[in-house]
């Protein structure tokens, strides 16, 4: 069985209540339910994990990657446009990552347009909602 890490980002605790007409109405907590449903029917597990601090999101990456995950969901969030950091860790873990975006980054503000993930990342989904969550998972499935 392999587990697959879930990772999320600054603000996305606050699904189901920040900006539904751009982010949904469905929680986060919804949304790690489906994964791990979907996790289960493909015979892996997942392990989720949600913060606002970046040092600490980092923290779990190395974590995963010392306990061998075979692979990383990552929303970054805001940190998706910022965080040197965060791609650094994301690189040195090893773990094939795929980036997910609930919204569509590249139909929004220009200043979103730019991830430092991307580059990084063995895929890139964006605008579908929390089902980019389960491409990411099927994806990972299949490749890790």
């Amino acid at each position: 069985m392999k587990t697959i890490g879930f990772l999320n980002g600054p603000n996305l605790d606050r699904l189901g209540k920040r900006e539904p007409n751009i982010y949904g109405s469905t929680t986060l907590e919804e949304i790690e339910q489906f994964v791990s449903v979907e996790a289960k029917t493909l015979g892996h597990s997942i392990s989720a994990y949600q913060s606002n601090h970046e040092g600490a999101l980092i923290d779990k990456i190395h974590e995963w990657a010392d306990e061998g995950l075979s692979g990383l969901i990552l929303n970054p969030g805001g940190f998706t446009h910022t965080s040197v950091a965060l791609r650094d860790a994301v690189v040195a873990s090893g773990l094939k990552t795929v980036e997910v975006h609930l919204s569509n980054i590249h139909a929004r503000e220009d200043f979103r347009h730019k991830s430092l993930i991307s580059g990084i990342a063995s895929a890139v989904i964006a605008g579908m909602g929390y089902t980019g969550y389960i491409a990411a998972l099927r994806f990972l499935s299949e490749e890790s």
